[in-house]
């Protein structure tokens, strides 16, 4: 029996069973930290040499130049039409759904004049070129392809250069066909933090970027933040989290197997599911034990289930749901008979699955809202990525003649007030006696 840990809110010991739960410590090795800040150096330092030679060593490559890691829009072209037709046909209906959902993410700028001729407003510009760095190998998603670089495009980014490694020069089709489908313009087959170094640094083939995106090993994410600053980084994402909130209502197998899907990515995963019925729990235990033998990763499952996940017994829905903003669940599940009038209640959720058809997994693929959505906590103050991620904001002010005198001498008063004399003045040259 899969040893799953039971809390109940009536337990008085529940506040900190609950935060010995969510409790991850996510600091970073520190033999990881000095191999990157030296790969990150050396990139820096000889470019091109650099990226070739350390895609040999932990690639087992055996390539010349960059000319041997660099992809043409053919290849990409090639690989999408190569495709089996149902796999091009889920891939197109999904980049599809993805790219209709996030057209009306676009923000448009605005402006307003006052009564003195003042004109005040914002402008959106696109980021000019955006990296996006895709796992190769057996952890190749193409599903994070579209996810990235869909809203980079259906934000105006001019240039989509795409990093991918392909460990013993194994190419992934699907990844390649999911980039053209996204409108990549260049890739580059190199991965690590050498390849995220130069798409940060530039080399004398890889253009610097504005802002880096897509996920990758703990070598990738200690390199975007160690480049953060340099470039923008989308986030440093942790394990997946699911949480269910349920009140007996759903099939416990569908339950069962929506905890799977996210236990499934790694040990660390976390998969929660919140109750107001103890009966329903034993059930879904009970689904657990019947179906994760027919699990191909079912000894990642049961690790994941075992260390950090969790069932935990409320009073009600309005305990559930409490306890759930408390978590800020990359994805939160109401899989309850009459789950609209609670979605209002839900503060703080990377992404919230309505009703007992809405699997997660379908936003992982292709219901059109992004699967890149913030972990551990961080869905308090963070959102999922979006086109907005890939825009920028400026602040336009075209001050009239007469607005000059208003906003001159409030300027004066309140430079004088900080002990700021020539921003004063620089206001007060332009009043009028």
């Amino acid at each position: 029996m899969v040893a799953i840990k039971r809390l109940a809110t009536v337990d008085t010991d529940f506040k900190a069973k609950m935060d010995a739960l969510l409790a991850f410590e996510a600091a970073q090795d520190e033999g990881i930290e000095r191999t990157v800040i030296g790969i990150l150096a050396d990139v820096k330092a000889r470019g091109d040499t650099a990226v070739v030679e350390y895609s040999n060593k932990f690639d087992r490559l055996s390539v010349g130049s960059m000319a041997d890691l660099t992809l043409s829009k053919a290849e990409m072209q090639k690989a999408l039409d190569s495709l089996p037709a149902e796999q091009r046909q889920a891939l197109e209906a999904a980049a599809q759904r993805v790219r209709v959902y996030h057209e009306k993410q676009r923000l448009d700028g605005w402006a307003y004049t006052e009564a003195d001729g003042t004109m005040l407003g914002q402008m959106i510009t696109p980021l000019d070129r955006v990296g996006l760095y895709v796992p190769g190998g057996k952890a190749a998603y193409p599903s994070s392809v579209l996810m990235n670089a869909i809203p980079a495009k259906v934000a105006g980014v001019k240039e989509l250069i795409m990093v991918v490694p392909t460990p013993g020069g194994e190419h992934n089709q699907l990844v390649l066909a999911a980039a053209c489908l996204a409108g990549v313009d260049r890739v580059f087959t190199i991965g690590g933090a050498q390849a995220v170094g130069a798409l940060a640094y530039g080399t004398a083939s890889i253009p610097q970027v504005d802002k880096i995106v897509g996920p990758g090993n703990a070598y990738v994410a200690c390199a975007k933040r160690r480049v953060f600053g340099i470039v923008g980084i989308d986030m440093i994402a942790g394990p997946s989290e699911i949480l269910v909130v349920a009140d007996g209502s759903g099939n416990p197998d569908w339950v069962a197997m929506d905890l799977f899907s996210q236990a499934e990515h790694d040990e660390l995963a976390q998969s929660i599911l919140i109750c107001t019925d103890a009966g329903y729990i034993e059930k879904v235990q009970a689904s657990i034990e019947k179906l994760l033998p027919t699990m191909p990763r079912r000894e990642v499952i049961e690790t994941s289930l075992t260390n950090r996940g969790a069932f935990i017994l409320v009073r009600d829905l309005e305990e559930a749901v409490a306890i759930a903003n408390r978590v800020a669940p990359e994805h939160l599940e109401l899989s309850l008979a009459d789950p609209d009038p609670w979605v209002s209640k839900i503060h703080h959720a990377g992404a919230i699955f309505i009703g007992h058809y809405t699997s997660e997994s379908l936003g992982d693929y292709c219901a059109g809202p992004n699967h890149v959505l913030p972990t551990s906590g961080s869905a308090r103050f963070s959102s999922p990525l979006g086109v907005y991620d890939f825009q920028k904001r400026t602040s336009l002010i075209k001050v009239s003649r007469a607005g000059a005198q208003t906003l001159g001498k409030i300027a004066s008063t309140l430079a004088h007030g900080e002990g700021l004399p020539a921003h004063a003045k620089s206001a007060e040259f332009r009043l009028e006696n």
